[in-house]
């Protein structure tokens, strides 16, 4: 096994867990919360819940190779891993974050979280990685001793900073945690999560290619001008000048996807060489990222990402969707909160021993953001039969 770096998390020196337990004999304390991860109801129901394209029949994008919110962070692990091992740093514990990113998604992709971002406002608003936390600190129920996972201090940090460094008002989910256990939120995160959160901008730009151009939203030609994307297919066309073109744009995309974890990397190996970091303490005091592209990569990444924005994000038939899917958390969300009793009865008990308007409304939070897109699809049909949604 390789050695970790100065500046690596280690495990014995890990902050522990909220609700002290025994140390594993054969497990480290990151593979035993990763563990925890890929077996909590959360991890399940990401197999049902949509990156871009919503779980519906009759579409002709619709398909058993579109990417899921599971599918998608598999892929940010796998990543994550990579450059993590690269660097010297704690797979494991970059791998943990990288699972546990996306628990708090909603169904319907971002499309989802809008929707409750707004409907929430007046209770406290609505974030995706603070509902990771609350479902890893409160949410799954299993164990006897403690609600929540009991994740370690390094991997609840790693969540809670997945976009950086927490600075303002915090999200009501978020500040829940953070009182009972200090996240050190205005600070930089692990190397190891800095990690995660650039292995999930990698894997979403190189997936969402991928999807983009499998329902026809976009075609190669598209993609032609694109930086980092045309050099890509070029290379490929001057090697292989008779592949064929699902083969071609497989080896084009793989180029791409190298060219994002091979510049993270270069960048990180040349940061950590200029700054001498000698402890992972170093790395949350410093000024900005350890992590990240470089500054020409960056800017390309913007000219992808507006593209993608453009023709798959907010493409005439993913618009419709969106307003379709938006309408049904519109209508079940002030339904369950003015009547629970359309909820299931663990819910509805639970709802009415809260008068408390907001904490209800919170409550109703949990049950709709749990959903997957077929349950609330299914929901919604079974309360408004009559809706053309």
């Amino acid at each position: 096994m390789t050695a970790l770096a100065p500046y690596a998390c280690k495990p014995e020196d890990s902050r522990g867990r909220l609700s002290p337990e025994q140390l594993s004999t054969f497990r480290s304390p990151w593979q035993r919360d990763r563990d925890r991860i890929i077996h909590s109801s959360a991890f399940r129901r990401l197999k049902h819940k949509t990156q871009v394209f919503v779980e519906q029949d009759g579409e002709a994008y619709r398909g058993d190779y579109f990417r899921t919110r599971l599918t998608h962070t598999i892929e940010v692990a796998q990543v994550a891993r990579t450059i993590a091992g690269a660097l010297s740093l704690n797979t494991d514990l970059a791998e943990t974050v990288a699972l546990a990113h996306d628990l708090g998604h909603p169904p319907f992709g971002h499309t989802g979280e809008d929707a409750l971002a707004v409907l929430m406002e007046p209770y406290g608003g609505f974030d995706h990685n603070a509902q990771a936390l609350r479902i890893v600190t409160r949410l799954e129920r299993h164990y006897a001793d403690f609600d929540g996972l009991n994740l370690t201090w390094e991997s609840l940090e790693g969540i809670a900073k997945h976009n950086g460094p927490v600075t303002g008002d915090l999200p009501y989910a978020l500040a829940e945690v953070n009182a009972d256990w200090d996240l050190e939120l205005a600070t930089n995160a692990s190397a190891e999560a800095q990690v995660a959160a650039v292995a999930d901008d990698i894997a979403y730009n190189h997936h969402d290619l991928h999807d983009g151009l499998r329902a026809g939203l976009f075609t190669e030609g598209d993609l032609a001008e694109l930086p980092v994307i045309g050099p890509a297919f070029a290379d490929v066309d001057r090697l292989y000048p008779d592949l064929d073109a699902q083969r071609r744009r497989y080896e084009a995309l793989r180029r791409v996807f190298g060219v994002m974890v091979e510049d993270v990397i270069a960048v990180a190996e040349n940061r950590l060489a200029a700054l001498q970091p000698q402890s992972v303490d170093d790395i949350r005091g410093m000024e900005g990222p350890i992590i990240r592209f470089s500054k020409p990569l960056y800017q390309n990444i913007k000219a992808i990402k507006s593209f993608l924005f453009q023709r798959m994000y907010r493409a005439p038939s993913v618009v419709v969707e969106r307003k379709s899917v938006t309408q049904m958390v519109n209508d079940m969300f002030p339904l369950f909160l003015d009547t629970p009793e359309c909820m299931p009865d663990q819910w509805h008990r639970a709802a009415l021993a809260l008068p408390d308007r907001t904490e209800r409304a919170r409550l109703v939070l949990d049950y709709v953001a749990g959903m997957t897109d077929r349950f609330a699809i299914a929901e919604h049909h079974r309360l408004f039969p009559d809706s053309s949604n």
